[in-house]
């Protein structure tokens, strides 16, 4: 079932091998076998996994904030994992791992739950929109986040094998699969939740880290993909709960039982891709293939991460383009009134499907939870203004790079509290908003980009126009903003939430070198 796929489209990928999952081939086997032998063989150059360090360690600073500030889900789930900790006569750590922030260990299912539950409750790590440039077929635009690095620092902590340079190249994979499913399968197009794609690569990479044959594997993706699937009712409705920042969470749990069972022998459904009703043909009917094809990196730059998106703080990503819209308005023009939101006339965005679907939806043009509040474009951007009209010298100030403007504004977690979502400055920003589907123009540029454009009207009546945002900072195209000095700054924006600031610089520096760690390190 694998094949060696020599691109024509890029250079790069010339003389780097590929493995092709054709789709009359079982791709869940194919998944499996793909997954045994990159551990073994793959060869990702030091660019990818320099980039996936990365996002590891954003993650790891989203996670250990949302568990400093108390925040409900990851706590929940931790609780419930320290109900099953090791007992005393167990002899090995095998089914155990740690918590993030814990020294216990717990059962591992429990464990991946409650840590996937904290890397992602502020919605604050990494994005993807899958999007493979030049490759038609390969641009199905299905979201996903760089939830699912537990599942390799949980598997580390039970299979003293597994040391940081092999974990690195774990994360690399679990990126790759997921990451190519969401080019070529839209799961929000049929209302199922993205974090179906997670969970399959999740089942694949634990697999192959603890030993499963590729049969083991086809059968635990068989057995999520036919008993599992969650639907984006996670994300609809008036006000967004727990349920929305967990999904990763608890799906992940269940890919991580679906492989344990398979490998004491469960045997799940075989060949799911092709499964008439299972989702994938069910939603894309053929006459007996799969409705797409894989292509897996095995070696050089082309992996799936190095597509991925980094958020330059707590923001539904797909509002990125307005953000950085509304920046440079006020750099540019000049026209903010300190502490005074009646500067402001009115304020025009313009955005592509789906981001004006999710982020536009009418419930969320008055939040009252944190969770509706990062998933609203009206409030996002009056925050952003709210912040920038509060700062008495902002019109005086000269930024010598656009970076300091994302580091003075960036919005983080206590953005989002009950004072922020009831601020009166905010809620009058709010008022002064339309936001609406730019059409086909927009639409046309998604997923290449996230085409956004945002228009202010003055008091004064002058009327400023951002112009087409489409590859704001953080996007993997963006070629302007110092990725890293703008991260960093993150890092200690959120360690701000929780971590001694005399410790910070220590944790930065231990995650930069992950692929170096021992087993013990882990």
């Amino acid at each position: 079932y694998i094949y060696i796929y020599k691109s024509k489209k890029k250079k790069d990928m010339e003389q780097k091998g590929s493995t092709v999952l054709k789709r009359d081939t079982n791709q869940a086997l194919g998944l499996g076998e793909y997954a045994i032998n990159f551990l073994k063989n793959g060869n990702p150059s030091d660019k990818v996994i320099e980039r996936v360090k990365l996002f590891h360690t954003d993650s790891i600073f989203c996670g250990l904030s949302a568990l400093a500030q108390k925040t409900n889900a990851p706590h929940v789930l931790q609780r419930e994992a320290l109900e099953y900790q090791k007992p005393s006569t167990a002899t090995s750590n095998a089914g155990y791992a740690k918590c993030l922030s814990r020294t216990e260990y717990c059962a591992i299912e429990k464990v991946i739950a409650a840590n996937c539950s904290a890397v992602r409750e502020w919605d604050s790590n990494g994005t993807v929109f899958g999007y493979r440039e030049g490759v038609k077929g390969h641009m199905a635009g299905e979201f996903g986040h760089n939830d699912f690095y537990p599942v390799i620092i949980a598997a580390a902590h039970q299979n003293p094998s597994i040391d940081g340079k092999l974990a690195v190249k774990a994360m690399i994979l679990i990126d790759e699969i997921r990451g190519r499913l969401a080019e070529v399968f839209s799961l929000k197009t049929y209302k199922i939740d993205h974090v179906v794609h997670g969970a399959i690569a999740a089942a694949a990479t634990y697999g192959a880290l603890m030993g499963a044959t590729a049969e083991q594997i086809e059968s635990a993706i068989g057995m999520f993909v036919a008993h599992y699937i969650p639907f984006r009712a996670i994300r609809a409705g008036k006000q967004l709960s727990d349920s929305k920042g967990a999904s990763a969470a608890i799906s992940t749990e269940a890919a991580i039982s679906c492989i344990r069972r398979s490998m004491k022998g469960f045997v799940g459904p075989k060949d799911i891709f092709r499964n008439p009703e299972s989702i994938f043909r069910l939603n894309e009917p053929t006459k007996g293939d799969s409705p797409f094809d894989l292509i897996l990196a095995t070696e050089g730059d082309d992996f799936a991460v190095m597509g991925m998106h980094f958020k330059i703080g707590l923001y539904e990503h797909q509002s990125a383009g307005a953000i950085e819209g509304v920046m440079r308005l006020l750099t540019e023009h000049k026209f903010l009134e300190y502490n005074n939101p009646d500067c402001i006339e009115s304020i025009k965005i313009l955005a592509y499907e789906p981001a004006f679907g999710i982020i536009g939806d009418p419930a969320k043009k008055n939040p009252t939870t944190r969770q509706s509040a990062d998933h609203s474009m009206v409030y996002i951007i009056a925050t952003l203004l709210k912040k920038a009209l509060q700062i008495e010298d902002f019109n005086k100030r000269e930024f010598k790079k656009f970076d300091e403007v994302w580091k003075l504004l960036m919005l983080y977690p206590k953005d989002y509290g009950y004072e922020g979502v009831y601020d009166p400055i905010t809620r009058k920003l709010m008022d002064k908003m339309i936001f609406e589907h730019g059409g086909p123009e927009y639409d046309a540029k998604y997923p290449d980009g996230i085409p956004t454009s945002i228009q202010i009207k003055t008091k004064d009546g002058k009327v400023i126009d951002s112009g087409m945002v489409m590859y704001p900072a953080g996007h993997a195209r963006n070629k302007e903003a110092d990725l890293n000095d703008i991260l960093e700054h993150k890092f200690k924006l959120m360690a701000s939430l929780g971590i001694k600031k005399d410790d910070v610089a220590g944790l930065i520096g231990r995650l930069n070198k992950l692929d170096t760690l021992s087993n013990q390190d882990l």
